[in-house]
């Protein structure tokens, strides 16, 4: 395995058994700045607890012991959402439509095309990168909505269904003003500056605790 400081750059890991191929893609990936890390087995890879910091896994479906193609599969039923671009030199129809359901950014044949793998994997980063950036907004959001009182959460659903202080008086038995008082508190921890976006709060945590349950 390479060497690499902690840049904080998205990683690109390279899984082969080929020693040439590997050698040939670091050097590939790190002439465009790519911080890259090679491992010559799918075991390798995990013994290194590389899984959670690669931004994209290139990774060859043919592989002695578990196959990347096995592995990748097992990636998606887990709900691991790693951006993985398939490269082998006997690709057939079968292989790549299983690595495409997926989840593949691509798959492509050895001897691969430099800008075609770059493209490929460049898409895959972006996807990464989007991951990433959707997760840490969920973390935030959980851990503001996690600073609510159980009343305020009550009033939180409430109001996120388009409720009036009334109606959500009504509906759990307070007062309008206990409402009115709830709600500003909802809007101060959970930083909205409107409703609106107290709605779209709702509709993202929602959204992640759904991901999180399949």
């Amino acid at each position: 395995m390479s060497s690499i400081a902690k840049t904080g750059k998205a990683i690109v890991a390279v899984i082969d058994d080929d020693e040439s191929i590997r050698e040939a893609l670091h050097g590939l990936f790190q002439s465009v700045g790519l911080v890259t890390e090679i491992y010559g087995s799918v075991q390798e890879f995990l013994d290194a607890g590389a899984l959670e910091r690669a931004g994209c896994i290139v990774l060859d479906i043919r592989l002695p012991g578990r196959s990347g193609l096995e592995f990748q599969e097992a990636l998606a039923r887990s709900g691991a959402a790693q951006s993985v671009v398939m490269i082998s030199g006997h690709v057939d129809v079968q292989m790549a439509v299983r690595a495409m359901k997926a989840g593949a950014v691509d798959v492509l044949p050895k001897p691969v095309r430099e800008q075609d793998l770059l493209e490929a994997v460049n898409r895959a980063l972006a996807q990464d990168h989007q991951r990433r950036a959707e997760a840490t907004r969920d973390e935030t959001l959980r851990q503001r909505y996690d600073t609510l009182s159980e009343r305020e959460k009550q009033v939180f659903a409430l109001v996120a269904t388009g409720l009036l202080n009334k109606q959500i008086a009504d509906r759990v038995a307070i007062t309008e003003a206990t409402v009115k008082l709830h709600r500003s508190q909802v809007m101060k921890k959970m930083e909205a500056d409107s409703l609106p976006e107290l709605v779209r709060m709702a509709d993202q945590l929602s959204k992640a605790e759904a991901a999180q349950s399949l």
